[in-house]
């Protein structure tokens, strides 16, 4: 029996944050440390005609003040860290993105000049003075207008602001004639709208040049540390990578907003080396709002066909994907191979198209936000699924029974093969549907939402999603166009007195890193999980990593660090033999012990781990030590799936919506820790819903964020919410040691569409036929709705 596995270990990391004493970059204070203020543009499309910086150096305390005249042209801006290629085989287009704009600015927050200070209210007084002209143009923010005949060029060598047009899935006449032949279709135009990912620690960075030994450091708020790295000296400044040495200290949430190479990490990099001293930018909360990558924003039309029976005969879409003014760094990605490859859900579909153009706006880039592309294509299907329930008169718990994928565990069943180029590990789908609807008490709603007559509406919504995590293999996702590979990597150094360090790629943003992997391997090594430290986030402490993203931690870095612990256990077996004056084949290791089965005789792990630096007694021709690395290259996707229900009232009067209860019965393979998998699910589901209910990212005509302060972006708040009912199924991943399969993005994927359902099965029991509300789903738009 597992001591540590399965087990709600209360978290490790918890301690230092709880009392204050968390390390953020902002916190690091180093000798002689200047300030830097990044002046940015007001406009969202114009061409600068003069800069003069004069006044602002010469204001006591200012240092220095940059503009991209400082920058050698040789530096072309922040990279792209995935190619996308059109349909027809020609290469997307990728305009540069440069550190400081030199002549034209492309959206509201582009980067202009770089004052640096004996303060930060130093730098900032002195931007004012920078006196900047300006020839504003008109801007465009949608990505559906953007590539109408005439519309404002975001960049002049790209035309009609296409970046890509991109295609998977079944010949599209194939799915067309489908469609024709089919007893009813389902059609839907709706948008997916764009949202601020709002980590509570806003981006921060400090480069710092040591003039002694030539070398580099960068401490940032981020994801990856290595990857940052890599394109920091690899494509951005061309700085020999052992001369620069990249940290990720403690990180305050990130939702994907902190995996990218951002343009103010160079900046300080570079002009630490200028200067001559450390260089730290913070970001202020609207800065945040203008800058840190943006999610969502699909506008998208979709059609999905049945037969008479019920059968699901095809599913067609094109979306329009906003890419903002540039392309940031997994960007093409997440609307494409993210998004698209998904499209088979949980339903046996025979027949799939779809197509994602991406394109150019004068507006924030965007890119992976919790969950990326994933919950755009659960919103599509699952709001499709729902809606074609209530046109044909099924419940829509039975089409989806009518649809769902058979059952199979990827070993004695293989995985199943979708139409959009994955083949899924394990699945069986069935009872986390069956699960939830005990949950919720379906047929006593069903009566309640009949009897109701107090002038409020009750409407209950469905979701039943796939999503795919830890994307790999890195062969794979190569050939797909990602210009990094996908794996991880872990040491195990075991110390001469039996304690455990284990270094990862892997980078601990919330997850609660410290507790899960130390679990691991306490449980695999029969030790405390006091004696096992986890270090993370520095890049001349730890191996080359991918950092985290994608739900991949616990399988792939995890996976890593159990291949690294087998090394361990298998040396150690060879030293226990050797003291124990037995073969290896004849021992037996449980509860951090080897014993030679059928005896009493035995060896503790502490002794081995000191035998192994004190050699005395020893293997002929074996190493000392007892250290480990490994890379773990996943064969696959993992792929968690779930059911959630949403149960909702609309006031008919108001249009104001109260969320009544929300089941969530998610299956994410084997689960570690339980309670910090729990709290994964509840942060994904106050995300997910608060995108259905509050959260919208609006620019107007002109390209300004008319909302980009907590005073106007409506943020989700803990009143706004049920308690959520959540519980699981087990479908183990077969291809990973631990059999886990990924929990930090499920409850964004699967909550948005259920909560619109809600709201439009509410409606449509009450007589008003609406198809399509559009999030968030505010009183006006839902009273508005209700007047036809």
């Amino acid at each position: 029996m597992s001591k540590y596995i399965g087990k709600s270990i209360k978290r490790v990391e918890d301690k230092r944050f709880i009392t204050g004493q968390g390390k953020y970059t902002d916190d690091i204070k180093l000798v002689n440390m200047a300030f830097a203020y990044i002046l940015r543009s007001p406009y969202a499309n114009a061409k600068i005609t003069s800069i003069t910086t004069d006044a602002a150096q010469e204001m006591e305390g200012v240092l220095a003040v940059y503009t991209a005249a400082d920058i050698p042209e040789s530096i072309a801006g922040v990279p792209c860290g995935w190619q996308v290629n059109f349909k027809n085989g020609d290469t997307m287009k990728e305009p540069p993105h440069p550190l400081l704009v030199r002549n034209k600015v492309r959206h509201v927050g582009d980067a202009v000049a770089l004052v640096v200070a004996e303060s930060r209210s130093i730098a900032k007084d002195a931007s004012e003075l920078i006196q900047i002209d300006y020839e504003v143009m008109d801007a465009v923010t949608n990505p559906k207008e953007a590539v109408q005949k005439g519309a404002p060029l975001v960049h002049e060598d790209v035309p009609d602001n296409i970046c890509f047009d991109w295609e998977l899935g079944n010949p599209k006449e194939e799915v067309e004639k489908a469609l024709k032949d089919a007893a009813h279709v389902t059609e839907l135009e709706f948008i997916n709208q764009r949202v601020v990912p709002n980590a509570i620690e806003p981006r921060s960075a400090i480069g710092h040049y040591d003039t002694a030994y030539e070398r580099y450091t960068l401490y940032t708020s981020t994801q990856n540390p290595h990857l940052i790295r890599l394109l920091l000296c690899a494509f951005v400044l061309g700085i020999p990578e052992h001369k620069v040495r990249v940290v990720g200290p403690d990180v305050g949430g990130g939702f994907g907003s902190k995996i990218f190479h951002y343009t103010e990490e160079a900046l300080v990099i570079f002009f630490s080396k200028v200067l001559g001293r450390p260089i730290k930018w913070t970001a202020e909360r609207s800065e945040s709002f203008l800058t840190d990558a943006h999610g969502r924003d699909h506008v998208s039309h979709a059609k999905m066909g049945f037969d008479q029976d019920g059968k699901i005969v095809a599913l067609q879409a094109h979306t329009f994907a906003n890419l903002g003014a540039y392309l940031s760094t997994f960007a093409p990605a997440v609307p494409t191979y993210l998004h698209g490859t998904l499209f088979q859900g949980l339903y046996t579909t025979p027949k799939i198209n779809v197509d994602v153009t991406g394109v150019f706006t004068h507006t924030n880039v965007v890119d992976a936000y919790r969950g990326a592309g994933r919950p755009e294509t659960t919103y599509l299907i699952e709001r499709l699924v729902d809606l074609a329930a209530l046109e044909m008169e099924i419940d829509p718990t039975e089409l989806r029974y009518k649809n769902f994928i058979p059952a199979f565990d990827g070993v004695d069943q293989p995985g199943y093969q979708t139409q959009v180029a994955l083949q899924y590990d394990s699945g069986n789908y069935a009872p986390v549907l069956e699960k939830a609807l005990e949950m919720v008490g379906y047929e006593e709603f069903r009566k309640e939402q009949a009897a109701q007559s107090n002038g409020k509406f009750l409407g209950i919504g469905f979701s039943t999603y796939i999503e795919a995590c830890g994307i790999a293999p890195s062969a794979v996702v190569g050939a797909l166009g990602a210009r990094a590979g996908l794996f991880e990597s872990a040491q195990v150094t075991v110390q001469p007195t039996g304690k455990v360090t284990v270094y990862t790629g892997s980078h601990s943003h919330g997850q609660g890193h410290e507790t899960t992997f130390a679990q691991v391997v306490a449980d695999r090594l029969g030790i405390s999980i006091d004696d096992v430290e986890i270090v993370h986030g520095d890049s001349d402490r730890v191996a080359f990593g991918m950092g985290t993203y994608g739900s991949r931690s616990l399988a792939v870095g995890g996976s890593a660090i159990v291949k690294s612990l087998d090394k361990v256990l298998e040396k150690g077996a060879k030293i226990a033999a050797h003291l124990l004056e037995a073969s290896a084949d004849d021992l037996e290791y449980d509860e951090g012990k080897w014993t030679v089965k059928g005896t009493d005789k035995s060896v503790s792990f502490g002794d081995v781990s000191l035998t192994s630096y004190v050699p005395h007694n020893y293997p002929e021709g074996l190493e000392p030590g007892l250290d480990f690395s490994s890379f773990y290259d996943p064969t696959n996707f993992t792929y968690p799936f779930g059911a959630h229900i949403a149960i909702v009232e609309v006031d008919k009067e108001t249009g104001v919506v109260k969320l009544k209860r929300f089941i969530a019965v998610d299956d994410v393979g084997n689960v570690i820790n339980p309670m910090i998998v729990d709290g994964q699910i509840h942060g994904g589901l106050a995300q997910g819903i608060g995108q259905a209910m509050h959260e919208e990212a609006i620019y107007d005509d002109t390209g300004q964020l008319i909302n980009g302060s907590y005073m106007d972006y409506c943020m989700p708040r803990a009143d706004d919410f049920p308690s959520f009912e959540i519980d699981r199924t087990t479908t183990p991943c077969p291809h990973n040691p631990l059999g886990v399969k990924g929990a930090g993005e499920a409850g964004c994927i699967g909550s948005t569409p259920a909560v619109v359902n809600a709201v439009i099965d509410a409606l449509w029991k009450n007589g008003h036929k609406v198809k399509d509300i559009q999030m968030p789903m505010t009183p006006e738009r839902v009273w508005s709705a209700m007047q036809g």
